[in-house]
């Protein structure tokens, strides 16, 4: 029987994408889904698509940088089921652009609601979606970059504290997932249309499969849950020698440049 059967799961920026793939398949292993996007059509879509299958979701839009919006949906979920199993911090952004051209606005990102009440409760696993980018530096997402260097950074923090309070805390870290993020996100000075060019399909996995690698990572408790063969090469390469992957990224934003990618 899988451990999620009826356990309840909190996944924010379940509207598309990878969240949505962990949506579908936690319900599809028994788990009550309390899913959230920014998008009101998209998560509601998502929810029917659930429910339709068989599995149980509730859904609400939420923008997961408005504290009190988040702090509401989980409150909600925790008074509607007496407890919080799992919460998966998925939602978010990717911005592209060459450092000097970002605004502070570029730089803002959530907050964690949910370690509090699964320390009252003596159990629970939080599970932050980071990235590569959270584990090797990479050239023009500077914002990216940090904000993934500092979910990596808390969630192996909170998992030392929180194994004393039963809690456990997983860092999700995939390569490229072949989601709507790169057509979406905010591109600064950068080419769009060159930059989604240079995405071979053969170094992707699909929202599906990224999802059920999490979720075999969450079942065996992994603190780093790496997802694509790309990027735990680069984990490896970076931890062996970081000069190197320094060098091989700054050869990798010049041909950008050349190449028109990036405008400087």
């Amino acid at each position: 029987m899988s451990i999620f059967n009826g356990k309840v799961a909190i996944i924010t920026g379940a509207g598309s994408g990878i969240g949505k793939g962990l949506a579908e398949e936690l319900a599809r292993r028994g788990a009550q889904v309390v899913i959230s996007d920014v998008n009101s059509e998209r998560i509601d879509k998502t929810a029917e698509g659930i429910r339709a299958a068989g599995g149980k979701a509730t859904a609400a839009r939420v923008d997961v940088s408005d504290y009190e919006a988040v702090k509401k949906m989980i409150d909600d979920a925790v008074a509607a089921h007496g407890r919080l199993d799992y919460l998966f911090n998925n939602a978010g952004i990717a911005i592209a652009s060459p450092a000097h051209a970002l605004s502070i606005a570029d730089w803002r990102h959530g907050v964690t609601v949910a370690y509090p009440i699964m320390v009252k409760q003596g159990f629970g696993h939080i599970v932050n979606t980071a990235s590569v980018e959270g584990l090797a530096p990479f050239p023009a997402t500077a914002s990216y970059v940090t904000s993934k260097f500092g979910v990596v950074g808390l969630s192996n923090a909170l998992r030392i504290e929180g194994a004393a309070h039963g809690v456990k805390v997983s860092a999700v870290c995939p390569g490229y997932v072949r989601t709507a993020i790169f057509a979406d996100s905010k591109v600064i000075n950068i080419d769009r249309q060159k930059q989604l060019a240079g995405l071979p399909d053969w170094a992707g996995v699909t929202p599906e499969e990224c999802a059920k690698t999490i979720l075999r990572g969450v079942e065996h408790n992994q603190a780093f849950i790496v997802v694509s063969l790309v990027a735990k090469f680069l984990w490896l390469l970076n931890r062996i020698s970081p000069n190197l992957v320094l060098w091989i990224m700054n050869k990798m934003y010049r041909n950008s440049i050349k190449k028109g990618v990036i405008q400087i």
